[in-house]
Formats: C-alpha cells, sequence, structure tokens
C-alpha cells in the first residue's frame, strides 16, 4: 500500500462537515467548524456535488472507530499487551491482533501502529469501486441522454435549433441568459419511464437518484457533466434545502374571487378548468400560459407586439403596444380557448393581474367562467405556477419573448406536453388529453357542462 503522505481528515470530520452542511451554513463556516482549510471544504462539496457520499454513512459498531485506533495507539505504547488492550477498550483480541498487524505504519521499516495512518489504511481497505451502471450499458446510457439532451422538434417532426448559447463554464445556467433547447426530461420522469417502455427488460432500470449521482459527481465516467444544463434548474451542484431561502384590482368583483370556483375544478376529477398566467420578458414581451388542472395539457398563448411598438411614445391610459393589454389579451385568450371542444373550457383561474381585466367578454366569447385567485397567492394556481417554471428552461427571464413565432410556441408546448409526469402515473399530458378527448366524442356520455 502505498504511503498517505499527509493522510486526510477522518470519517468522522467528514461526516461533521457534512452535517454542518445540512444545517444551512456555508462552506467556509463548516470548514471552520470542523478545523479543516476553506479550499479542503470547497474541494470537498464540490467533487461530492453538493451531497454527502454515501461512504461517509455512520459506521456500525462492527469497525474500530479513530477514536478506540487513538486508545490502541497510546496502550500500545505503555507496552500493554493484545488481551490488556482488548480488555481495556472492550474488543475481542483477534480483532486487536488483526488491527496491529495490518495497519501499523511501516514507513520507517519497522512496524510502529499510529492512530491517523491506521485510520487511512483502514478507509482504503474499506473502499468498493463498482462501476456505475450508466457507464457500463450502453443502451441505458443512451437512453438517458436522449430524454436529457435530445433535440427539440415541431409537430412535423423538423429540428428546432432554438437559441445560439455560450460553452457551458461548470457553473449554473447563465442568469436571465438564452439557455440551449433540449428534451429535458426529469431523471424520476426517465426513471419510470423505462418501465413503462421496456417493461420486460430488467437491464433498462436505473433509479433517479443514480442518475442525479452520475450528473453532480465528479470521476462517475457515466454521463457528461454539463448535461446538469438540461436539468429545469441547470445547477451545477446540488443544493442543501437548508440553504434553500423563500423569497417572499378593481376588475375583481365578488362573484369570480376564487372561493366561488365550482368545487369540481379543485379536486381535478373533471376536465376542463383551466389555470393561467403570463411570464415576462425584457421589453414588455410575454407569452400566455394555459394548463389544464385534469391533464396537465399545456397551450402557450402567441402575444405578438402591437403595430407603432418602438416607433410612437406610449399613450396614457392608451393601448398597449407591448402585445397583452387588455384587448390583445382578450382577443389572444379566445383564439386559443375556442379550438377547445366546449366541453373542455368550464372555467379558467387567473392571477390579479389587469391584462384580464375584459373578462366578462371573454367569457362571453368563449362560454368560460374567470375566476382570480387571492392577491399574493400563487400556490392557489399551483399547476400554473409547476409549468410556469418548467417554461423558463425554453425561455428564461431576461430574454426577449417576442421573437418567437406561435410554430415555436407550439412546438414548445407539445414537447411539455409529451414529457412523461409522476402525477398521472407516468403518462405524458397528451396521452391523458386525448383519453380525454375520446371520452367526449363518445355519444351518451354525460357532462356537467
Amino acid at each position: 500500500m502505498r504511503s498517505p503522505g499527509r493522510p486526510e481528515p477522518s470519517r468522522a470530520v467528514q461526516r461533521e462537515f457534512w452535517r454542518l452542511i445540512a444545517s444551512g451554513v456555508t462552506t467556509v463556516e463548516a470548514s471552520n467548524g470542523v478545523g479543516v482549510s476553506w479550499p479542503v471544504a470547497s474541494r470537498w462539496f464540490r467533487h461530492a456535488g453538493g451531497m454527502p457520499p454515501i461512504s461517509l454513512d455512520e459506521p456500525t459498531g462492527r469497525y474500530l472507530s479513530f477514536a478506540e485506533r487513538e486508545e490502541i495507539a497510546l496502550l500500545r505504547v505503555q507496552q500493554l499487551g493484545v488481551r490488556e488492550i482488548a480488555r481495556r477498550i472492550g474488543r475481542d483480541p483477534g480483532t486487536i491482533s488483526r488491527e496491529l498487524r495490518r495497519n501499523a505504519a511501516t514507513r520507517s521499516g519497522q512496524q510502529a501502529y499510529r492512530a491517523l495512518v491506521a485510520q487511512w489504511k483502514a478507509q482504503q481497505a474499506a473502499k468498493r469501486p463498482k462501476t456505475a451502471k450508466l457507464a457500463g450499458n450502453d443502451r441505458l446510457r443512451e437512453y438517458v441522454q436522449e430524454r436529457l439532451s435530445g433535440s427539440v422538434r415541431g409537430p412535423d417532426g423538423s429540428l428546432l435549433t432554438g437559441p445560439a448559447t455560450a460553452v457551458w463554464k461548470g457553473l449554473n445556467k447563465p442568469h436571465r441568459q438564452d439557455r440551449r433547447w433540449s428534451i429535458a426530461w426529469s431523471p424520476e420522469q426517465i426513471s419510470h419511464r423505462l418501465r413503462v417502455d421496456f417493461p420486460d427488460d430488467g437491464s433498462m432500470r436505473i433509479s433517479h437518484e443514480a442518475i442525479y449521482q452520475s450528473l453532480f459527481i465528479e470521476g462517475r465516467g457515466a454521463l457528461k457533466r454539463e448535461l446538469v444544463t438540461c436539468l429545469r434548474t441547470g445547477r451545477a451542484l446540488r443544493q442543501p434545502r437548508a440553504r434553500s431561502q423563500s423569497k417572499p384590482q378593481g376588475h375583481v368583483t365578488a362573484d369570480v374571487v376564487l372561493i366561488e370556483r365550482p368545487a369540481e375544478a379543485e379536486d381535478r376529477a373533471v376536465p376542463g378548468h383551466w389555470e393561467g398566467d403570463l411570464i415576462i420578458g425584457t421589453g414588455r414581451s410575454a407569452i400566455g400560459t394555459l394548463i389544464e388542472r385534469s391533464s396537465r395539457s399545456t397551450l402557450l398563448v402567441h402575444l405578438p407586439r402591437l403595430e407603432g411598438w418602438g416607433e410612437q411614445q406610449p399613450v396614457k391610459n392608451g393601448p398597449s403596444l407591448g402585445g397583452y393589454g387588455a384587448v390583445a389579451m382578450n382577443a389572444a385568450l379566445t383564439v386559443s380557448m375556442t379550438k377547445l371542444p366546449e366541453q373542455l373550457r368550464k372555467t379558467l383561474t387567473w392571477d390579479r393581474g389587469k391584462e384580464l381585466s375584459a373578462h366578462a367578454q371573454f367569457a362571453l366569447s368563449t362560454g368560460t367562467k374567470v375566476f382570480f385567485a387571492d392577491p399574493r397567492s400563487p400556490w392557489q394556481r399551483p399547476t400554473n405556477e409547476n409549468t410556469n417554471g418548467l417554461l423558463r428552461q425554453f425561455f428564461p427571464k431576461g430574454t426577449d419573448l417576442s421573437r418567437w413565432t406561435a410554430d415555436d410556441l407550439e412546438a414548445v408546448a407539445l414537447t411539455l406536453n409529451n414529457r412523461p409526469r409522476k402525477v398521472l402515473g407516468w403518462k405524458t399530458p397528451a396521452e391523458v388529453f386525448s383519453e380525454q378527448l375520446q371520452l367526449l366524442q363518445q355519444p351518451g356520455v354525460a357532462t356537467t357542462g
């Protein structure tokens, strides 16, 4: 066994470091807490992908601890025999004999038991290197990579390149810049979809945690690290949960507040109830989002800028040339909703934004009753908020959203609607929506419309 040089801190020290990280402190504070330099602690955090290694799990009583090895070294210096040492620390004499024989330091040419060297040797011997499943199964790896980083295609199968992006530098997703468009299934979606696509092939199985570890942990040799940019969060490292910080009208009348919404919309049992919102870009550009609560199907509303944008000064109380004023919003939403069967456009829940101040006319044109969530209560539109987060992978904050055509938005919606969802039993929103349409086409099917 090679000489350790200066052995690394014991596992007990590293376990304490990860306990401090889990409590929410910074890497520098955790390094001061365990007595190691912050570059060493930063390297631990980075190489482990921001999550404590499995090898640092609390040991069982079967193995000697570092404290016991220190006690053995002190008693050995006092010239005590193996049986006496075993009696004093409460271990079997055979355990002490093997420890002194296997883990003694031999650098000086003679055996001398030192606790630090013995701990290092024991940790080296305990390692069980194992090839990652993705590294040893080419077919499985290609399946995972395709659904993480595959290209987005339009309804006709044509390839959409999306925006041009800079080369990944090992950091988190760029702030307020374009990101590469990809299929971007989550590891959990990929893991469960494998059981659907390969029901009888046991080799095509992998947990979502194993996929995450292949992305985050250096040296796994399975997936390229830059594929983390295909994750929705775009994080290069995992973020400890305790570090996360929670950040913190006149057109709404008593008959359209959320409490007046039918109970059937709340339990998601009946299709046809939608949630809507805007995602905003630079230059007052926006895209409308409509999400069906039962199937989680997504419709994206194209909101092009009106004639005269950027050429004339805005007029107070005049039309909004950005594309999502009350008139333009009403027209665009009406076009999108009237493409659906009447039974699938019962209600629409919106936030308190004034872009839908003409909701009465919209309800009259489409037969869709509009309700407004309470102020500062995004959790009352959970499906919409979740989908808006997914859409930010394609339309990041701080980018111009007016440059995308209606065909581009349709392709992105198609991509989201063909990703399996855990809440749907790993079916896709498109599959569930298709089932709903088939039920509506059956004669004699009663509706609650």
